[in-house]
């Protein structure tokens, strides 16, 4: 008998501990530095980059800007591109960097548009982003209010998807360089929008005269691409309209402001005078992509509007 009850209590101990190495480790919570997450998405493995500022308080419920890399990127490529590292140390935002599927740094997003060999193998990009702000909640504290996303080119056409099948969690996008390229944007509430675009784009550009879309993607222009978004956040059809470029400037700057859209919401266009396919504030890596304005900065500006429009509860 005694035995028997020994034996019954060894084996109880071993089914314990076998459940305690089966079970699954709790979230290591990040601290300040850059850390590199991978999810699986099916049988597709996906990966994204955390920046964490150096003066992160973990007690404190933290904004996060999503950052999505433009097509032939990858996250790396774009920390440096945009320069968000250093706006994130200094305002004490958690910036994402999430890597578009492709081969080594050249990436791209499922943002809708592609047609031929670039639309095969398409990911469910807008499940991956909403998987990625699960996992991060889960690794520090999240104001839900502030998710926040900013993309370049394709990024930014990225942006206008994840703001139309996203906006229960995204509260505001910042496109830069890249128009919509979805068949049709159906948010769910207002979103505002802040979009920056060089009158002078080569890849993505500012007007798009009939017939000369490219033939791989169904691009939009900067202007209807602004215009669905004042209807769809019944916003005022005039904008006002200001320079916040300075006198001897080499590039002027203009800002044009949809305001009185439902819920607070409001639709901006900075746009930039002979500006290239760049990133305002930043000096261009290569030059074929053209100019860009040192004077006025992306990253204040998307900031700046980020405070301004969290989502609302």
């Amino acid at each position: 008998m005694r035995r028997s009850v020994i034996a019954l209590c060894v084996a109880s101990l071993m089914v314990c501990l076998a459940q305690a190495q089966e079970a699954p480790k709790p979230p290591v919570p990040l601290g300040p530095g850059d850390h590199t997450r991978t999810l699986m998405m099916g049988d597709q493995k996906r990966t994204f980059v955390v920046h964490v500022p150096p003066h992160h308080d973990s007690g404190k419920p933290s904004p996060i800007v999503l950052a999505l890399h433009g097509a032939a990127m990858d996250a790396a490529m774009m920390a440096g591109f945009s320069g968000l590292n250093r706006k994130s140390d200094e305002a004490g935002f958690i910036v994402v960097y999430p890597n578009g599927l492709g081969v080594g740094p050249f990436r791209k997003w499922n943002a809708g548009g592609f047609s031929g060999k670039l639309a095969e193998g398409k990911a469910d990009d807008v499940a991956f982003i909403d998987k990625l702000l699960d996992d991060i909640a889960s690794l520090v504290k999240v104001d839900e209010q502030r998710v926040y996303a900013c993309g370049m080119s394709n990024g930014g056409m990225m942006c206008y998807r994840l703001a139309s099948e996203l906006s229960d969690r995204i509260a505001s996008i910042a496109p830069v360089a890249g128009t919509i390229v979805i068949e049709e944007s159906r948010p769910k509430r207002p979103v505002p929008v802040i979009h920056f675009h060089g009158s002078k784009d080569n890849i993505v550009p500012f007007e798009i005269p009939k017939g000369t879309s490219p033939s791989f993607i169904k691009l939009q222009s900067v202007e209807d691409s602004i215009q669905t978004w004042v209807k769809l956040n019944d916003c005022d059809e005039t904008p006002t309209t200001d320079t916040i470029s300075k006198d001897g400037d080499e590039m002027k700057v203009t800002r044009k402001s949809y305001r009185g859209g439902k819920e607070g919401s409001e639709v901006v266009l900075i746009v930039i005078e002979e500006g290239g396919h760049t990133w305002p504030g930043q000096t261009p890596s290569v030059g074929f992509i053209g100019k860009s304005v040192k004077t006025v900065s992306a990253n204040d500006l998307i900031w700046e509007f980020f405070q301004k429009h969290p989502l609302k509860q």
